[in-house]
């Protein structure tokens, strides 16, 4: 009996203590707020966690480098005006002020940024808007057309990217592109996030005549590029910018399809180059290969066949002949024109280069080691013939470099617009003959122009891209 009560007991108390824990629970909790809300809080930190992946990390690391750039520039455009028409001796084309943007980004403290030459050609000014609104100038420092790469300069110190390497990328690895695509859209400077993975790496670009520069070893990647977009940076997941963003292949004329990003090794030697002396200097070796009109059976070749070499020049001085077939260029197979071109394209002047040919498709393999000079358009005396028109003498190694018909002459090596404009030459003509004179030298030509008298007409004849070709000028 006293065990049965003694239960009875205890399965009393146990009623009593769950009947008030009943009424404490209905009156308040019996645990600390703080304890019930952890459970909540570590939620709401994984969820946190599970969506900081790497590309919001590179993002967040790369972003505060980037700009958006706008420019203006006068551009010849078709006349709207119908009083354009009116008189036959009013062209009728006008120049305009157009708008035009793309992206920087910053990559050394003092300013200095990077872009793409073709964002800021012909361009009469340069403004920088910084993600937070704020507006600076922007000096153009100098821009290289053959790598499509410009450096400009503000007067404010920027954070700048962190930089990383193109050269061991991978195939398939996480991108993250930034810049400011459809800028003149959006009511702020705030760069435009896409990302992607790396598609290929080492693309040569076959040129068109629609192209000024030359891209070759490019970056190859799905990450969207829009207009606006030229000029940012691409970065790998840890925000380090492996390249300069430079332009899409696309079939819909918007960011479907297929983009491509010059290599930041490539983008910042010549940066360098345009900081320290305001241009580029280009390596010349001497010797011209067939492109793709002249050799077509490269595959049964075995490589690249040399069609020409420049007397006197570094590949002539080497030993190498014309019909030599070059097989590989510092370590790197020549399969066509376009890989030898993605060697030259990265050499300074006076860079070696180790070159392994056979002296025919059935030739033994030989060695040669070539000591690059600079451009002989370069290295030539320059003759001023009037403001802004220097002339120099066509020779065989001007011949052979810039792939002229005329072995004489005077070749414009540098006009301005105005004088352009003015007298219809170009950079790049070769003056042959003024009136029933011929022209055989840059000398020849200032002293025939300083015996014009005022008011008189004459005729230059001159071969542009390697046709005959003529200008009616006068003095007054």
């Amino acid at each position: 009996m006293v065990r049965t009560s003694s239960r009875l007991l205890i399965s009393a108390l146990g009623l009593a203590a769950l009947s008030v824990a009943c009424s404490s629970r209905a009156e308040g909790p019996l645990v600390d707020q703080a304890s019930a809300q952890r459970p909540a809080q570590t939620q709401a930190q994984g969820i946190t966690s599970s969506r900081r992946t790497a590309i919001v990390d590179a993002a967040a690391r790369a972003s505060g480098s980037v700009l958006s750039i706008s420019v203006l520039s006068r551009r010849r455009v078709p006349a709207s005006d119908p009083f354009d028409f009116f008189s036959f001796f009013v062209p009728q084309t006008t120049e305009r002020l157009v708008q035009g943007y793309g992206t920087g980004f910053v990559i050394r403290p003092g300013g200095i940024i990077i872009t793409n030459q073709h964002v800021v050609d012909g361009a009469d000014s340069i403004t920088v808007s910084l993600a937070d609104g704020a507006d600076l100038p922007a000096r153009l420092l100098g821009a290289d057309p053959t790598t499509d790469i410009a450096v400009l300069k503000v007067d404010r110190d920027l954070p700048a990217a962190a930089i990383g390497r193109s050269a061991d990328l991978m195939i398939g690895e996480w991108v993250v592109a930034l810049g400011n695509p459809y800028t003149y859209l959006l009511g702020d400077a705030q760069p435009t996030v896409t990302a992607g993975v790396i598609s290929a790496t080492g693309r040569n670009v076959v040129p068109n005549a629609n192209q000024s520069g030359i891209y070759l070893d490019m970056i190859q990647t799905d990450a969207s590029i829009n207009p606006g977009n030229s000029g940012g940076p691409l970065t790998n997941s840890a925000g380090e910018v492996i390249g300069v963003n430079s332009f899409i292949f696309t079939s819909t004329g918007g960011s479907v399809g297929i983009g491509f990003a010059i290599p930041i090794e490539r983008a910042l030697r010549v940066a360098d180059e345009i900081v320290k002396s305001g241009n580029v200097r280009r390596a010349w070796t001497g010797l011209t290969v067939g492109d793709a009109n002249t050799m077509r059976d490269w595959k049964r070749a075995g490589g690249v066949q040399v069609v020409d070499v420049a007397e006197g020049g570094p590949a002539a001085r080497a030993g190498i002949e014309t019909g030599a077939v070059l097989v590989e260029a510092n370590g790197r197979r020549l399969r066509n024109y376009l890989d030898w071109e993605a060697v030259k394209l990265d050499l300074h002047v006076g860079d070696a280069v180790s070159l392994k040919f056979k002296r025919g498709p059935t030739g033994a393999t030989e060695s040669r080691r070539i000591v690059t000079d600079d451009l002989p358009s370069v290295a030539a005396a320059k003759v001023s013939v009037i403001k802004g028109l220097e002339l120099i003498t066509v020779t065989a190694g001007v011949q052979a470099e810039r792939g002229l018909r005329t072995d004489r002459g005077a070749l414009v090596f540098r006009i301005t617009d105005e004088v352009s404009r003015a007298t219809g030459l170009r950079a790049g003509d070769v003056i042959l003959q003024v009136n029933q004179t011929p022209v055989r030298t840059a000398s020849q030509m200032a002293s025939l122009l300083e015996s014009m008298g005022s008011n008189r007409m004459f005729r230059i004849f001159f071969e542009r891209a390697g046709s005959p070709s003529y200008v009616d000028l006068s003095f007054r």
